[in-house]
């Protein structure tokens, strides 16, 4: 007798369930997108223990005719496709067939469904049916799991909290919640309401459910499209951020995913606004031909695979810078109160979003030290090439991106029209304006202003360069030097000679003439260390981490007074650069003290 053997259906459900059902939120994803699929427009959650003692779902959706209720518990029995052709062209959430017999090995589950007529109640122990009967019941499916993992007591041993579990069905009930808006989905556990959104089709009043209002107050939409790719979505302003990624929501045709690229594209968008180690709030929504993503990668059904990864990005990150270049960024230096959450149907929305006035230009004043030397009439374009690039490199023949048209403004500064009135500490500018008080960080505003000067000469293709009487040499070990050999054109492109000086060392010959006196050496080190620390670098990333670095070098530091002079002038640079609210470091240049919010402090208003 052969040592290989047909294992039996029930076992390998058991198997099956393994990678479809991980913990409570799993059964949760799976049975809310079946409920979808089946075009519901009410959808309750209810749980006990956080879906480890009970799960129980109801909806109003077509629900299963008698005669497939059955069926629906074998595996790979679905409605979703019926031929290989269609696995490519999937619109629905569900597909695979795997599911409810997943669900149904490892719990006692009790389902009643009806399509309008007679409905069906069947109940199924471990896989094993128990009973089943006609059942005076509702249009739609009501679901019931209890004692999930009673039969694979391994598993359950490795759930986690109560808080823990209950915490990650939130945020898949959150996400499903946003990706359709036009359902009323109501969570409840042990008797408590978490989150009821009222099915209106208004993705703000799931976003403030979730979120609450102060948050959602301070998030912009924004659109745009390519020939493949249409996007659009709400986004937070820079100064609400969290500290991990798992406030940006990526949906691709109603499906909720995770995805490294998209991931970075929107962290591109944000490039040098966020402060490092800081993410954003964010709900993107992507529509794209179903020929274009392979969700048939995991049975999770959250992993996909683009045709067109690459211009999905650049289209994202584009369409966000974009959004934001024609926003005032300006945080305010009171802290607004916290808002509970209230979860309520009758919400108003104040989506004013604060618009720069037009001002006139700024006359130059005399030089801030060595500032004004080195940046005199240099002025960044509206769009450069690091702006042009997503963080994983070039995008061949970039697409035609399109956003939302509009009626042509006259064009208008960034920065609102202020006047110098003093300084505080040696370190903050302040400023005045009809609008209030404002304070602007010197070492952060001379930072953004070297930094937008410094990507524009970085990006030029010929360097006006310096030789070197004395040139730099570097010593490396055997293996670090082989890389930098491989990578060397790279240190050619950002305009610095450098050849192979025999061993393991390399020299430098000429650099480009505006490097900052004194630095040159440090900040060719540094760029070969980002060489050898990144796995995957290219010669915008490295341009860009260049500009960053070259621009902290000698900006004004803390403690460092300046004349009535030297500040209007730097305050009159900074209102010339595209992104003048943070530094590229994404700390905030300048914060807002409204005249409302003093007065409010000194009583002077109720």
């Amino acid at each position: 007798m052969g040592n290989i053997q047909q294992l039996d259906e029930f076992l390998a459900n058991k198997i099956a369930a393994g990678e479809v059902v991980e913990r409570p939120a799993s059964v949760v994803k799976e049975l809310m997108e079946n409920a979808i699929d089946a075009h519901s427009t009410i959808i309750e959650i209810d749980l006990t223990e956080a879906g480890l003692s009970k799960i129980r779902i109801k909806d109003n959706g077509d629900g299963i005719l008698e005669e497939d209720l059955l069926k629906a518990f074998s595996r790979h029995a679905t409605s979703k496709i019926k031929n290989e052709h269609d696995l490519f062209r999937i619109k629905t959430l569900g597909f695979r067939g795997e599911a409810l017999p997943s669900i149904a090995s490892v719990a006692k589950v009790e389902i009643t469904s009806s399509t309008g007529d007679q409905g069906t109640k069947a109940v199924i122990h471990g896989g094993k049916l128990i009973s089943r009967e006609a059942s005076a019941a509702r249009k739609g499916t009501d679901i019931k799991v209890e004692e999930l993992f009673y039969n694979t007591p391994a598993r359950l041993k490795y759930m986690k909290t109560i808080n823990t579990e209950l915490g990650n069905i939130s945020d898949i009930v959150n996400r499903l919640a946003l990706s359709h808006p036009e359902i009323s989905i109501r969570l409840i556990h042990n008797g408590k309401t978490l989150l009821h959104t009222n099915g209106q089709g208004d993705v703000r009043q799931v976003l403030s459910a979730i979120y609450g209002m102060q948050t959602v107050k301070k998030m912009i939409p924004f659109e745009g499209e390519s020939l493949d790719f249409k996007i659009s979505g709400w986004a937070a302003y820079p100064e609400v951020t969290r500290a991990s990624k798992s406030y940006i929501s990526l949906l691709v045709n109603g499906r909720y995913i995770k995805n490294y690229g998209l991931t970075q594209a929107v962290l591109e968008g944000y490039r040098t606004l966020l402060p490092i180690g800081r993410f954003p709030v964010i709900l993107l929504s992507v529509e794209m031909d179903p020929l274009l993503v392979d969700v048939n990668v995991h049975p999770s059904k959250q992993e996909v695979r683009f045709s067109k990864e690459k211009e999905l990005q650049h289209v994202i990150g584009e369409t966000l810078k974009r959004s934001f270049r024609n926003e005032t960024l300006i945080p305010s230096g009171v802290s607004e109160k916290k808002e509970p959450k209230k979860v309520s149907e009758q919400t108003s929305f104040d989506w004013k979003v604060q618009a720069a006035k037009p001002t006139n230009s700024y006359k130059e004043s005399e030089t801030v030290k060595e500032t004004s030397a080195e940046m005199t009439d240099v002025k960044a374009p509206e769009e450069q090439l690091f702006d042009e690039r997503a963080a994983t490199g070039p995008v061949p023949a970039s697409p035609e991106i399109t956003g939302p048209e509009k009626t042509a403004e006259p064009e208008r500064k960034r920065m609102p029209d202020m006047s110098v009135i003093g300084q505080a500490h040696g370190t903050y500018i302040i400023c005045q304006s009809e609008d209030g008080v404002y304070m602007i960080d010197q070492h952060a505003a001379q930072e953004r202003i070297k930094y937008e000067y410094f990507r524009e000469k970085l990006a030029e293709d010929h360097h006006e360069m310096q030789d070197l009487l004395v040139p730099i040499t570097f010593d490396f070990p055997p293996d670090q030097f082989l890389r930098i050999k491989e990578d060397i054109d790279l240190l050619y492109q950002s305009g610095i000679e450098a050849e192979e000086f025999g061993g393991n060392s390399l020299i430098v010959r000429s650099h480009p003439v505006w490097f900052p006196k004194g630095e040159e050496s440090g900040i060719i080190e540094d760029m070969i260390e980002q060489i050898l620390t990144e796995k995957k670098i290219d010669r915008y990333k490295l341009r860009e981490e260049a500009a960053i670095l070259m621009s902290c070098k000698k900006s004004i530091k803390a403690n460092h007074y300046l004349t009535q002079n030297d500040m209007e002038s730097l305050i009159s640079q900074l209102s010339e650069c595209n992104d003048p609210f943070t530094c590229p470091h994404g700390r905030p240049v300048v914060i807002h003290f409204s005249s409302y919010e003093m007065e409010k402090m000194f009583k002077r208003v109720m």
